[in-house]
């Protein structure tokens, strides 16, 4: 959509724009959550959204086309989410995005985050649209742990490997726990995977000085 659309910059741009965006993504949030996305309409959402229903349907031709925008705020969330830990040492580095992608534990504002993108990733096979969404999200982390892995090669930290083959079994690894954790109800997995991560990293990836 154009900067000048006034959903997005305010006809006096005085910034509400952005303001009535936030509160349409935000009853975008919570009609997901409660509906899942077989049951959301236009209506439902526009229940939660502080202004008419037709001002949804001027900007968006329909339900799929609000939630696709609704995604890329949402994976924009998730990405700013992991780009929150940085340190020198790349074995650290790497841990840190572990504990935040695979926290044993999750606030309901997260689960509920990463439980509205995984149904929606559901729909990616189906959806050019939805499956460009989530492969830009997925090159973004994929090209975040690459970086990291080779840093700890220059670092003297991690063994010589390919950072990008390196990078997929990750996140393939990751996006698999994700999933789990919000369509099951084992709750062991997240725990028992991210432990395997550790130990792929100890025997594959740490430099025989620092195993």
């Amino acid at each position: 959509m154009p900067e000048s659309d006034p959903l997005y910059e305010g006809r006096n741009g005085d910034g509400s724009g952005n303001e009535t965006r936030a509160a349409l993504m935000e009853a975008t949030y919570k009609a997901l959550s409660e509906y899942g996305y077989a049951d959301l309409t236009v209506e439902r959402i526009g229940e939660e959204f502080e202004k008419s229903v037709s001002l949804i349907y001027h900007h968006y031709d329909g339900k799929d086309a609000l939630l696709v925008d609704f995604l890329d705020t949402m994976l924009d969330r998730l990405e700013a989410d992991i780009a929150l830990d940085e340190h020198e040492n790349a074995h650290v580095h790497l841990r840190a995005l572990f504990d935040r992608v695979l926290s044993p534990s999750l606030d309901d504002e997260r689960y509920a985050m990463i439980s509205a993108i995984t149904e929606l990733r559901g729909q990616a096979p189906h959806d050019e649209t939805y499956r460009e969404q989530f492969t830009r999200s997925d090159r973004l982390l994929h090209d975040r742990i690459a970086e990291i892995v080779r840093r700890g090669i220059d670092q003297g930290v991690f063994r010589d490997v390919d950072p990008d083959r390196t990078a997929e079994m990750l996140l393939v690894t990751i996006n698999g726990a994700m999933t789990e954790r919000v369509t099951t109800t084992n709750e062991a997995t997240v725990r028992a995977v991210r432990h395997e991560l550790d130990e792929y990293v100890r025997l594959r990836l740490l430099d025989d000085e620092h195993s």
